[in-house]
């Protein structure tokens, strides 16, 4: 990554070029999808239907490529309570959802995540009640989601978090250029995939398909 003239550095996933999140390696490809990568999004329905998920949770929604694919692959009666700060992106999405049958699945709730999230815990049936939580959402509080996350998903259950690779950044040197965001998001990834591997609750797994995604088994 290289300085393109002072502090003009390119965030690393600049609208410019996000074809290095996904296994398409084509920009033209990747702009046909929103969100996630297509590679992703077929690893987190295998991991639904391998784990048996009916209920779930998703964490940072946008235009709910992701969220689609998590309803498609959960059987008829399960249910997503998909949470997101911007309700008008949702609605990009939404028409697909329905149209592919599955918006019976989806509980949106716009606004903060920590808030929803803490309005779940408030009611002790939500404890352990989740079996799988995706979360792709602002990276400086994935470290206070996992702990809020760990007490409503259940023992045996799964929580996938994305981008923890951010572009490569979170193996650079410190002094290496980047952008605000970059270097923000950089540093609040590296913090949490350090905890994620120190701790003893959960398993952990880190692939390196799109922008990185780290999946944690609960244990206890």
């Amino acid at each position: 990554m290289a300085a393109t003239g002072g502090n003009n550095v390119p965030n690393v996933h600049s609208s410019i070029d996000s074809s290095n999140k996904t296994l398409l390696k084509s920009e033209a490809l990747y702009q046909g999808f929103m969100q996630s990568s297509p590679d992703e999004a077929q690893l987190l329905r295998m991991l639904i239907k391998l784990t048996g998920a009916k209920n779930t949770l998703e964490v940072g929604v946008y235009t709910g490529y992701s969220l689609l694919a998590t309803a498609l692959a959960l059987p008829d009666d399960g249910k997503i309570i998909a949470i997101d700060v911007d309700r008008s992106c949702y609605e990009v999405g939404r028409p697909y959802i329905e149209k592919a049958g599955v918006a019976h699945k989806v509980d949106f709730r716009e606004g903060p995540a920590l808030q929803h999230l803490d309005d779940l815990l408030a009611d002790e049936a939500n404890h352990g009640a989740f079996d799988f939580a995706f979360v792709d959402a602002d990276k400086p509080n994935y470290v206070k989601y996992h702990e809020q996350l760990l007490r409503l998903v259940r023992v045996g259950g799964t929580i996938v978090y994305d981008n923890t690779l951010w572009g490569g950044t979170v193996a650079l040197p410190p002094e290496t250029p980047m952008s605000k965001l970059d270097r923000r998001f950089s540093v609040a990834i590296r913090d949490l995939n350090r905890r994620l591997s120190e701790d003893k609750r959960i398993e952990v797994c880190q692939l390196a398909i799109a922008d990185g995604i780290t999946i944690c088994r609960r244990l206890v």
